[in-house]
C-alpha cells in the first residue's frame, strides 16, 4: 500500500468520525438547515473523498499520478456524496411524526380492568392509545371486577386514571 493510499484512508476515516459525531451530537448549529457546509454534509463529503480517493490511487500505482487520480476520484465521488447527504438530511429533518400522547388523550376511552380495583386503592385497566395496548393504575368509588369494561373520565397523573365501569362495548 502506498503513501497516497494511506493519507486518502485517513481523510476517509476522519469523514467517519465527523459522521458519528453528527450522528451523536447533532449538528454544530441547530437552527441551520441541512445545508452545504452542515455537519452531515461535510461527513459525507470528506469521507467520500478519501474512500474514492484511496481506491484510486491503489489502482494508478506510486508517484504523483496515483495522488493526482485519488484526488480527482476523490472529488468525482464526494460532490455527489455530499449531495446526497444533504437530502437525506433535510428528508429527515422535514419528517412528519405523530404527535406523543397525554394524559389528556386517555379521558374517555373504554378499557378493561386487568387488576381487580377495589374500592380504596388501586387496581389496573388495559385501554388502547395510539393503537397500542396500555396498561395503567386505575381507581374508582366503588369496586371493579377482573375482565370489567371501563371508561376513563380523569387521568389525575401520567400513569393513573379514575374509571367508572360500564356494560359490555
Amino acid at each position: 500500500m502506498n503513501a497516497a493510499t494511506v493519507t486518502f484512508l485517513l481523510i476517509g476515516g476522519i469523514g467517519l468520525v465527523l459522521l458519528i459525531a453528527s450522528l451523536f451530537l447533532g449538528d454544530l448549529d441547530a437552527d441551520a438547515d441541512a445545508g452545504p457546509f452542515s455537519l452531515p454534509s461535510v461527513a459525507g463529503f470528506v469521507g467520500a473523498f478519501g474512500f474514492g480517493g484511496a481506491i484510486a490511487a491503489s489502482l494508478t500505482g506510486d508517484g504523483l499520478v496515483s495522488v493526482l487520480a485519488g484526488v480527482i476520484a476523490g472529488v468525482v465521488v464526494a460532490i455527489p456524496a455530499a449531495i446526497g447527504t444533504v437530502a437525506l438530511a433535510r428528508a429527515a429533518s422535514r419528517m412528519r411524526t405523530d404527535a406523543t400522547p397525554t394524559r389528556m388523550d386517555v379521558v374517555g376511552r373504554l378499557g378493561v380492568v386487568v387488576t381487580p380495583i377495589p374500592a380504596e386503592g388501586y387496581g389496573e385497566v388495559r385501554i388502547t392509545l395510539g393503537g397500542q395496548p396500555v396498561k395503567l393504575n386505575a381507581k374508582s368509588d366503588k369496586p371493579i371486577p377482573l375482565g370489567a369494561h371501563v371508561f376513563v373520565i380523569e387521568a389525575p397523573t401520567e400513569t393513573s386514571v379514575v374509571v367508572e365501569e360500564t356494560t359490555a362495548v
